[in-house]
């Protein structure tokens, strides 16, 4: 955690690889503190830079207040203070974010994400990510009000989701040393580094932890046409884990499964694997194998 006015882009800890932590449910469906901590420990152990917990990944909107703090304070309870952790604090009203808010900087992580000033008011010691998803929000982060929200001390950084690899840019221009920009879709973070990107955050990273890493070092030593290809086979990856019928993130549990980390499913509505995905799954695990076998020898 720092204090506000004090965040730089040369501070290493935004920089990386950052896995959207994903909810670990117990054998009946509710958050497994177990199986948290499991995961959050073999994602350290991967050599990944940070974790951004709570997240849509995580099934945010799925699971309740406490089900969140849970989460959370198991996130830390295994890896605080060994790598970097963002909190996603957004819920449905403010009061719920703020409680969140509250809850994320007592624990001490690194920053929490969200847009607004009365969330970021409610932990005010705490470093704030602002959220860039306009084909979610249905609202963009433009250039003005990015300028407004940099009047907020505690604005250390951008995770940007939308798909023009150009807002990167725009947003490190107008933030200057002070914002670290994060590159949220998968499919383009080749790009979004190239642009200027400090690291990225992702939804599958957690299921092929290496690959990005290896893009990432690939990217930052100038090594651009072997990235490109490697991000053309990550994106050749994703394509197949949401081909099945069962949503994509039960789609990764299983491949975590197969590793020896039980997750869990996913929580309804979400679609569970049928049979037929446990097909795709071991395709998938096979293709990531491969990729891993090219780039990693």
């Amino acid at each position: 955690m720092t204090e506000s006015g004090s965040h730089s882009m040369s501070d290493s800890k935004y920089r990386g690889i950052f896995p959207a932590f994903y909810a670990c449910y117990d054998d009946v469906g509710g958050i497994s503190p177990a199986r948290t901590q499991a995961l959050a420990r073999h994602l350290l152990a991967q050599g990944v830079q940070g974790l951004y917990v709570n997240g849509s990944s995580g099934e945010c909107i799925y699971l309740d207040v406490q089900e969140r703090m849970t989460v959370l304070e198991n996130v830390m309870e295994a890896v605080g203070g060994k790598m970097t952790v963002i909190a996603h604090v957004a819920c449905n009203n403010t009061r719920d974010s703020q409680a969140l808010a509250r809850h994320a900087e007592k624990l001490g992580v690194d920053a929490i994400a969200r847009y607004w000033n009365d969330i970021s008011e409610a932990a005010p010691q705490t470093d704030f990510i602002i959220y860039n998803i306009p084909q979610l929000a249905g609202v963009s982060l433009t250039p003005a009000l990015l300028t407004e929200m940099l009047n907020n001390q505690r604005v250390a950084g951008v995770k940007n989701s939308s798909m023009a690899a150009l807002d990167i840019q725009v947003f490190k221009d107008l933030g200057g040393s002070r914002l670290s920009v994060f590159n949220g879709p998968d499919e383009q973070l080749a790009a979004g580094l190239m642009m200027g990107a400090c690291g990225g955050i992702g939804g599958t990273y957690g299921a092929m932890p290496r690959l990005y890493l290896k893009l990432y070092d690939l990217v930052l030593d100038g090594q651009t046409k072997q990235a490109i290809a490697l991000q053309n086979d990550i994106c050749r990856v994703i394509a197949a884990l949401v081909s099945g019928r069962g949503n994509m993130y039960a789609m990764i549990k299983e491949l975590l499964r197969c590793k020896g980390l039980s997750c869990g499913g996913v929580r309804a509505p979400l679609a569970p694997l049928n049979k037929d995905d446990l097909k795709q799954a071991d395709l998938c695990e096979k293709m990531i194998q491969q990729a891993e076998r090219a780039y990693l020898g």
